[in-house]
Protein backbone atom coordinates (compact mmCIF):
# COMPACT_ATOMS: atom_id res chain seq x y z
CA UNK A 1 0.00 0.00 0.00
CA UNK A 2 1.30 3.45 -0.92
CA UNK A 3 1.44 5.82 2.06
CA UNK A 4 -0.62 8.99 1.83
CA UNK A 5 1.93 11.77 1.53
CA UNK A 6 -0.29 14.78 1.90
CA UNK A 7 -3.57 16.46 1.17
CA UNK A 8 -3.22 16.35 -2.63
CA UNK A 9 -1.66 12.87 -2.95
CA UNK A 10 -4.23 11.49 -5.41
CA UNK A 11 -4.03 14.61 -7.56
CA UNK A 12 -0.22 14.62 -7.57
CA UNK A 13 0.24 10.87 -8.14
CA UNK A 14 -2.71 10.05 -10.39
CA UNK A 15 -4.07 13.36 -11.73
CA UNK A 16 -7.31 12.66 -9.89
CA UNK A 17 -9.32 14.52 -7.29
CA UNK A 18 -12.10 12.34 -5.87
CA UNK A 19 -13.84 15.16 -4.00
CA UNK A 20 -13.96 17.25 -7.16
CA UNK A 21 -15.45 14.35 -9.15
CA UNK A 22 -18.08 13.84 -6.44
CA UNK A 23 -19.03 17.52 -6.53
CA UNK A 24 -19.22 17.57 -10.35
CA UNK A 25 -21.31 14.40 -10.67
CA UNK A 26 -25.00 15.01 -11.35
CA UNK A 27 -27.59 12.85 -13.06
CA UNK A 28 -27.67 13.89 -16.71
CA UNK A 29 -30.86 13.27 -18.68
CA UNK A 30 -30.19 15.55 -21.64
CA UNK A 31 -29.02 14.90 -25.18
CA UNK A 32 -25.58 13.49 -25.91
CA UNK A 33 -23.15 14.52 -28.63
CA UNK A 34 -22.71 11.96 -31.39
CA UNK A 35 -19.00 11.37 -30.72
CA UNK A 36 -18.27 7.79 -29.75
CA UNK A 37 -16.83 6.69 -26.42
CA UNK A 38 -13.50 4.91 -26.94
CA UNK A 39 -13.53 1.32 -25.75
CA UNK A 40 -10.51 1.98 -23.51
CA UNK A 41 -12.60 4.57 -21.63
CA UNK A 42 -15.43 2.07 -21.21
CA UNK A 43 -12.89 -0.42 -19.83
CA UNK A 44 -11.65 2.18 -17.32
CA UNK A 45 -15.22 2.90 -16.24
CA UNK A 46 -16.02 -0.80 -15.80
CA UNK A 47 -12.75 -1.39 -13.93
CA UNK A 48 -13.79 1.36 -11.52
CA UNK A 49 -17.11 -0.41 -11.00
CA UNK A 50 -15.51 -3.78 -10.41
CA UNK A 51 -13.08 -2.22 -7.90
CA UNK A 52 -16.01 -1.34 -5.62
CA UNK A 53 -16.41 -3.11 -2.29
CA UNK A 54 -18.53 -6.25 -2.23
CA UNK A 55 -20.17 -7.78 0.84
CA UNK A 56 -18.04 -10.73 1.97
CA UNK A 57 -16.28 -10.44 -1.41
CA UNK A 58 -19.12 -12.30 -3.13
CA UNK A 59 -18.64 -10.08 -6.21
CA UNK A 60 -22.30 -10.24 -7.22
CA UNK A 61 -22.01 -7.42 -9.77
CA UNK A 62 -21.23 -7.95 -13.46
CA UNK A 63 -21.20 -5.42 -16.28
CA UNK A 64 -21.89 -5.24 -20.01
CA UNK A 65 -20.70 -2.21 -22.01
CA UNK A 66 -22.57 -1.47 -25.21
CA UNK A 67 -20.85 0.51 -27.97
CA UNK A 68 -22.43 -1.08 -31.04
CA UNK A 69 -25.13 1.24 -32.48
CA UNK A 70 -27.25 -1.73 -33.58
CA UNK A 71 -27.28 -3.22 -30.08
CA UNK A 72 -28.09 0.23 -28.65
CA UNK A 73 -31.08 0.43 -31.04
CA UNK A 74 -32.32 -2.97 -29.88
CA UNK A 75 -32.06 -1.91 -26.24
CA UNK A 76 -33.86 1.38 -26.88
CA UNK A 77 -36.63 -0.55 -28.64
CA UNK A 78 -37.58 -2.19 -25.31
CA UNK A 79 -37.10 0.85 -23.02
CA UNK A 80 -40.53 2.45 -22.73
CA UNK A 81 -40.77 5.35 -22.15
CA UNK A 82 -37.46 5.95 -23.89
CA UNK A 83 -34.40 7.32 -22.09
CA UNK A 84 -31.00 8.50 -23.33
CA UNK A 85 -31.75 7.71 -26.96
CA UNK A 86 -28.82 9.84 -28.19
CA UNK A 87 -26.20 8.16 -25.98
CA UNK A 88 -23.40 6.61 -28.06
CA UNK A 89 -22.63 4.00 -25.38
CA UNK A 90 -24.05 2.49 -22.22
CA UNK A 91 -23.23 0.13 -19.39
CA UNK A 92 -25.75 -2.37 -18.10
CA UNK A 93 -25.32 -3.56 -14.54
CA UNK A 94 -26.15 -7.16 -13.67
CA UNK A 95 -26.50 -8.73 -10.26
CA UNK A 96 -26.73 -12.19 -8.80
CA UNK A 97 -28.69 -12.71 -5.59
CA UNK A 98 -26.10 -14.71 -3.64
CA UNK A 99 -26.28 -15.06 0.14
CA UNK A 100 -23.02 -13.94 1.66
CA UNK A 101 -23.19 -14.04 5.45
CA UNK A 102 -25.80 -15.48 7.81
CA UNK A 103 -28.25 -15.81 4.91
CA UNK A 104 -27.86 -12.13 4.06
CA UNK A 105 -27.55 -10.98 0.48
CA UNK A 106 -25.61 -7.80 -0.20
CA UNK A 107 -26.27 -7.64 -3.94
CA UNK A 108 -28.03 -4.25 -3.76
CA UNK A 109 -25.17 -2.72 -1.76
CA UNK A 110 -22.63 -4.31 -4.12
CA UNK A 111 -24.10 -2.98 -7.34
CA UNK A 112 -24.87 0.41 -5.76
CA UNK A 113 -21.20 0.84 -4.83
CA UNK A 114 -20.15 -0.27 -8.31
CA UNK A 115 -22.54 2.19 -9.96
CA UNK A 116 -21.31 5.11 -7.87
CA UNK A 117 -17.69 4.26 -8.69
CA UNK A 118 -18.58 4.19 -12.39
CA UNK A 119 -20.51 7.46 -12.21
CA UNK A 120 -17.45 9.14 -10.69
CA UNK A 121 -15.14 7.60 -13.31
CA UNK A 122 -17.51 8.77 -16.06
CA UNK A 123 -17.25 12.37 -14.81
CA UNK A 124 -13.47 12.09 -14.35
CA UNK A 125 -13.16 11.03 -18.02
CA UNK A 126 -15.29 13.96 -19.24
CA UNK A 127 -18.59 12.15 -19.87
CA UNK A 128 -22.03 12.26 -18.28
CA UNK A 129 -24.55 9.62 -17.26
CA UNK A 130 -27.59 8.82 -15.19
CA UNK A 131 -28.40 5.85 -12.97
CA UNK A 132 -31.60 4.36 -14.47
CA UNK A 133 -32.79 1.60 -12.17
CA UNK A 134 -36.41 1.99 -11.08
CA UNK A 135 -37.47 2.63 -14.65
CA UNK A 136 -36.13 -0.71 -15.83
CA UNK A 137 -36.82 -2.90 -12.77
CA UNK A 138 -40.49 -1.96 -12.45
CA UNK A 139 -43.37 -4.38 -13.06
CA UNK A 140 -43.16 -3.93 -16.85
CA UNK A 141 -39.86 -5.90 -16.71
CA UNK A 142 -37.85 -3.71 -19.07
CA UNK A 143 -34.64 -4.98 -17.47
CA UNK A 144 -35.61 -8.55 -18.31
CA UNK A 145 -36.30 -7.57 -21.93
CA UNK A 146 -32.93 -5.80 -22.10
CA UNK A 147 -31.24 -8.88 -20.63
CA UNK A 148 -32.79 -11.00 -23.39
CA UNK A 149 -31.38 -8.64 -26.04
CA UNK A 150 -27.93 -9.00 -24.46
CA UNK A 151 -28.08 -12.79 -23.99
CA UNK A 152 -27.89 -12.59 -20.18
CA UNK A 153 -28.47 -15.96 -18.42
CA UNK A 154 -31.50 -16.26 -16.12
CA UNK A 155 -29.39 -16.42 -12.93
CA UNK A 156 -28.48 -12.75 -13.46
CA UNK A 157 -30.80 -9.75 -13.16
CA UNK A 158 -30.24 -6.58 -15.19
CA UNK A 159 -30.78 -3.83 -12.62
CA UNK A 160 -29.35 -0.65 -14.12
CA UNK A 161 -28.86 1.09 -17.44
CA UNK A 162 -26.22 3.83 -17.55
CA UNK A 163 -25.85 5.85 -20.76
CA UNK A 164 -22.34 7.18 -21.38
CA UNK A 165 -21.43 10.11 -23.61
CA UNK A 166 -20.44 13.73 -23.89
CA UNK A 167 -23.23 16.06 -22.78
CA UNK A 168 -24.75 18.31 -25.42
CA UNK A 169 -26.75 20.34 -22.91
CA UNK A 170 -25.61 22.34 -19.89
CA UNK A 171 -25.13 20.34 -16.69
CA UNK A 172 -27.53 21.58 -14.02
CA UNK A 173 -26.91 20.74 -10.39
CA UNK A 174 -29.99 19.96 -8.27
CA UNK A 175 -30.68 22.03 -5.17
CA UNK A 176 -29.45 20.18 -2.11
CA UNK A 177 -30.51 20.72 1.48
CA UNK A 178 -28.02 22.52 3.71
CA UNK A 179 -25.36 20.35 5.36
CA UNK A 180 -26.76 21.17 8.81
CA UNK A 181 -30.16 19.75 7.84
CA UNK A 182 -28.76 16.29 7.14
CA UNK A 183 -25.44 15.84 8.94
CA UNK A 184 -24.55 16.24 12.61
CA UNK A 185 -21.96 15.41 15.26
CA UNK A 186 -22.43 13.12 18.26
CA UNK A 187 -26.25 12.94 18.20
CA UNK A 188 -29.29 13.37 16.00
CA UNK A 189 -29.42 17.02 14.92
CA UNK A 190 -26.38 17.66 17.11
CA UNK A 191 -28.42 17.80 20.29
CA UNK A 192 -25.63 17.30 22.79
Amino acid sequence: MVPIKGKNFLQEEYGMNVIEAIEKRHSYRGKFKSESVPREDLVKIMEAGLAAPSGCNTQTTSLIAIDDPEVMKKLHAVIDPPVAVTAPAAICVLTQRINAYRDKCFATQDYSAAIENMLLAIVELGYQSCWYEGHITDTDRIGYKMAQVLGVPDEYELVCFMPVGVAEDEIKAPVKKAFEERAWFNSFKGQE
